[in-house]
């Protein structure tokens, strides 16, 4: 009797193939976080919070700055950085290359912290927002205007 090709795979097979994969990738991630611990430890709070390590493959360390002038920083440490890496135990790093990556703010940005529950926000409104709301509210259909209200009194409540 043929295979049906279209029958569903049972689980166990599939994921027999996905834990090679996922050991694998989390060796690599353990190992580009222990990388990236390695060149804050380097640069130091405030220039390290700027860059991260964005791979390691054949012995080529590849960094992303956020901004060009911080990457061009970075390249005027690539020795002693390579040296410091080095004497961390990656004697078979061959090469550093550092690239300036703007999109990494995103991903280097940390999340405001959460108490309580409840997200901080950082971004007031001011009073003069509030009543700006308040004037374009009264001549705003009623469904916006409440809206438009509502939103204002948190202008009011904040001051």
């Amino acid at each position: 009797m043929a295979k049906d090709r279209y029958a569903p795979k049972p689980l166990t097979d599939i994921m027999a193939g996905l834990n090679n994969r996922l050991a694998a990738y989390a060796g690599k991630s353990q190992a580009l976080d222990t990388q990236q611990q390695l060149l804050r430890d380097f640069l130091g709070p405030k220039l390290g919070e700027k860059c991260r390590v964005s791979n390691y493959r054949d012995g080529t360390l590849m960094i992303e700055a956020v901004s060009a002038p911080i990457a061009l920083r970075l390249n005027y440490l690539k020795m002693d950085m390579q040296s410091h890496f080095r004497a961390a135990g990656m004697a078979e790093l061959g090469q550093i290359k550092i690239t300036a990556n703007p999109q990494a703010t995103q991903r280097l940005s940390t999340r405001p912290k959460v108490a309580d529950g409840k997200p901080t926000n950082s971004l007031k409104m001011s009073e003069q927002t509030a009543d700006y709301l308040n004037a374009i509210a009264d001549s705003a259909p009623p469904s916006l205007k409440e809206k438009l209200q509502r939103l204002a009194l948190h202008g009011k409540n904040k001051s």
